[in-house]
């Protein structure tokens, strides 16, 4: 046959892997449709495996196409870095080291995380992406990320974890509301009213958590709202769509008309973890250990 596989290879069955179908794959890569399915057939015989299955109705991968597709995506992204980190301790810098969070982190770690390390190695550079636990664990298995900030029990093998942060559930309310400090006495008291929570697609454990919080008082929650983001949560609850509860740090950081209320005598609390993947090779990584 001759034939050796090359990078180019690579390149078309990724875009055939995401697009999951050959004319929108071609269109993307501007060669011809026929080209490309010669190039992906030679491909799957150099390598002496099928990676697609086709028909007239659908394209879709082969077990062996899903793995491979899942190596190559973090091969490919570790090459983009390395030559960004290359490009950047040309330039003097001490390089790059790229960070998810979930949006409590921002208020509670992360901020003294950046003035220690800056404090040492000024040098340093920072990518800073909110985003959900799903996606940082993706983000951490593709190498797309160093360090993801999250609200996890258990995180898939190769990934480490350690937690960095353990806080107290607050109860959000209008200004305006009833409840105030000295006559909260527990959840129970706004069992009747609608509830805006933190969608369990950013955090199951977190959404878990919450509504153990009220069953523990004996009802479920009416949940009339979702939202990924604080910001969109709190502004609900200043229009009195509803009540919401948070992880007490949250509280800072927002200029609405809300009130916190610490909810008193329960067992839950909101852990804040810090994931990485265990065979990152980052240099930079090394350097921050210390001050997590």
């Amino acid at each position: 046959m001759g034939y050796q596989i090359e990078l180019r290879h690579f390149t078309y069955f990724l875009a055939v892997a995401e697009e999951l179908h050959f004319r929108k794959a071609a269109d993307r890569l501007f060669i011809s449709q026929p080209g490309l399915s010669r190039q992906i057939k030679q491909m799957e015989e150099i390598i002496g495996v099928t990676l697609f299955i086709r028909n007239k109705r659908k394209v879709s991968l082969t077990v062996a196409g899903e793995y491979l597709k899942k190596e190559l995506d973090y091969i490919f992204n570790h090459i983009d870095f390395t030559i960004k980190q290359t490009r950047l301790i040309d330039k003097g810098s001490d390089g790059e080291i790229r960070i998810g969070f979930l949006g409590s982190a921002m208020q509670t770690i992360i901020p003294e995380l950046l003035i220690k390390v800056n404090e040492q190695y000024s040098n340093v550079q920072f990518s800073l992406e909110e985003m959900s636990n799903h996606l940082q664990v993706e983000g951490i298995e593709k190498d797309q990320l160093d360090l993801g900030f999250v609200r996890l029990a258990r995180v898939p093998k190769g990934i480490q974890m350690k937690t960095v942060h353990v806080d107290t559930f607050s109860l959000v309310l209008p200004k305006n509301h009833y409840l105030e400090e000295k006559n909260f006495k527990n959840i129970a008291q706004v069992s009747d009213q609608h509830f805006i929570l933190f969608s369990s697609d950013y955090s199951s454990l977190y959404y878990d958590k919450i509504m153990s919080i009220c069953e523990d008082k004996g009802f479920t929650p009416k949940v009339s709202h979702k939202s990924v983001h604080a910001q969109t949560i709190f502004k609900l609850v200043e229009s009195g769509l509803g009540v919401a509860i948070v992880p007490t740090s949250l509280q800072y950081g927002f200029d609405l008309g809300v009130k916190f209320l610490e909810i008193p005598k329960i067992s839950q609390k909101a852990t804040l973890s810090v994931i990485w993947k265990q065979d990152n090779r980052n240099p930079v990584l090394e350097k921050i250990w210390r001050f997590l």
